[in-house]
């Protein structure tokens, strides 16, 4: 069998300035939208939205199988060559390259090729969780793709994955997959007290207000990973909800960490994990204090919640 190698040398890698791939980071997140829109409208609705998720692959993002009539398909970005690849259980497939495209062109493209394959769904067609909400089929302005700003930024999601794999093993309450979620452009982790949560206030740009209350119905700490808009570098995030006393004070490890009063979350520069001796210990210790951080300052029930292991700190 023949063996393919790509640049993989460097399990964690560089990623470019933000503002060197900002336009393919906004193109692509737009794109995840369009997908995610047909997973969301077409997968049995799961609490917190996590229904409508993309997951990490071994060469971009999946749907994962979509159920349709008698059938399911799923719908996959692939980074590694650069295509969208749709396929069904009846052993159809259809693919076409991911290349610098608008976000119109890209949604007409997808919904081709799902006629093609008899598979037909109606859409909210605009983007959400964005500040300018311009319906897909209108949107020629967004129209660029890196492949290899894209690439490499997929690898480092490849790698949060991983991690945040380990550490969600080591919760035995209620947590989320490790998904990535199309709405703001994000991988993250989720675990649950057990208690139910204030009313969230909503206010999320081109989000309704439900969605937000019903995400956040639960006492929770979360951690994830996004490119850094808004922040201008690829970084590691924390927060609870709700926030209890104490929490953003805390001591949060390693030295790199922050909390960012204008986002109200922990952050930890990717950059930071990268260039570590060991960055998995790195990014562990993180998630870790973090979540200690909500936990102890909320008084969550941890005998009840955590495995009896003993883990790094």
């Amino acid at each position: 069998m023949a063996q393919q190698t790509r640049d993989v040398a460097t399990p964690w890698p560089k990623l470019p300035a933000l503002q060197d791939w900002q336009d393919t980071c906004t193109t692509v997140h737009m794109w995840t939208q369009v997908v995610g829109k047909v997973r969301l409208m077409l997968a049995p609705w799961i609490n917190h939205s996590w229904g409508s998720a993309l997951y990490v692959t071994a060469h971009g993002l999946t749907t994962s199988p979509i159920p349709y009539k008698d059938r399911t398909f799923t719908i996959d970005f692939d980074f590694l060559d650069h295509k969208l690849i749709i396929i069904t259980s009846k052993g159809r497939e259809l693919s076409f390259g991911l290349e610098p495209m608008s976000v119109a062109a890209f949604y007409d493209k997808a919904f081709e090729a799902l006629a093609v394959l008899d598979i037909h769904v109606d859409i909210l067609a605009r983007p959400v969780e964005v500040p300018e909400a311009i319906p897909f089929k209108e949107n020629t302005q967004d129209n660029s793709y890196d492949p290899v700003a894209m690439r490499q930024f997929w690898r480092a999601l490849v790698q949060a994955d991983r991690v945040f794999s380990v550490f969600r093993a080591r919760f035995i309450g209620k947590c989320s997959p490790v998904h990535f979620f199309w709405g703001a452009f994000d991988l993250a982790v989720t675990r649950f007290s057990g208690r139910e949560a204030p009313v969230h206030p909503g206010g999320v740009p081109n989000c309704a207000d439900w969605v937000m209350e019903e995400a956040y119905s639960h006492e929770l700490a979360s951690a994830g990973f996004w490119p850094g808009t808004g922040l201008g570098e690829a970084a590691f995030y924390a927060y609870a909800y709700p926030e209890p006393e104490g929490y953003r004070d805390a001591p949060v490890e390693p030295a790199e960490a922050y909390f960012h009063e204008a986002m109200g979350e922990y952050v930890l520069p990717y950059e930071a994990v990268r260039t570590a001796a060991d960055p998995d210990a790195v990014l562990l210790r993180f998630l870790q204090h973090t979540y200690e951080a909500a936990a102890t300052h909320a008084h969550w029930d941890r005998e009840a919640l955590e495995r009896r292991e003993t883990f790094p700190k």
